[in-house]
């Protein structure tokens, strides 16, 4: 938490915690989730009315409990994101050479060695992304 912070988080909420019980019950506009799992109900509970819900992943858990009348009363958005349109990357990479953001890196690992940092990863002890570095 201390490692978020220090790159500028205004306030971190550990995983472990009580997310309702932290923010509040309609607290903010948007949820980006990658976790899913168990916290998903809790997630949109924090949504205001009109929020949206995006999320590329689902390392807690696929399968997920989903009150429909959260879901329909707060008129909620849920934008699931597997893939990019074709201008995007470039102008991602845009971004990146002209220093305009720059990629949180955790660690960088030669591909051969993938399954150590897969284990790594599990560990989730990082704060930023693993870097895969093919062979010249």
């Amino acid at each position: 938490m201390d490692r978020v912070r220090a790159i500028g988080a205004d306030r971190v909420i550990d995983r472990n915690d009580d997310i309702v019980q932290c923010l509040g019950e309609e607290a903010v506009d948007v949820v980006v989730d990658n976790v899913a799992g168990p916290t998903f109900g809790a997630m949109l509970q924090v949504l205001k009315r009109g929020g949206r819900f995006t999320s590329s992943g689902a390392i807690g858990g696929p399968v997920v409990s989903l009150d429909m009348r959260t879901f329909y009363l707060k008129d909620l958005t849920l934008v699931g994101c597997t893939a990019w349109d074709e201008p995007v990357f470039p102008n991602l990479i845009g971004y990146i050479e002209r220093g305009e953001i720059r990629p949180l890196v955790a660690k960088t690992f030669p591909l051969d060695q993938i399954a150590a940092a897969q284990r790594e990863f599990l560990e989730k002890n990082h704060v930023g992304n693993f870097v895969l570095i093919p062979p010249p």
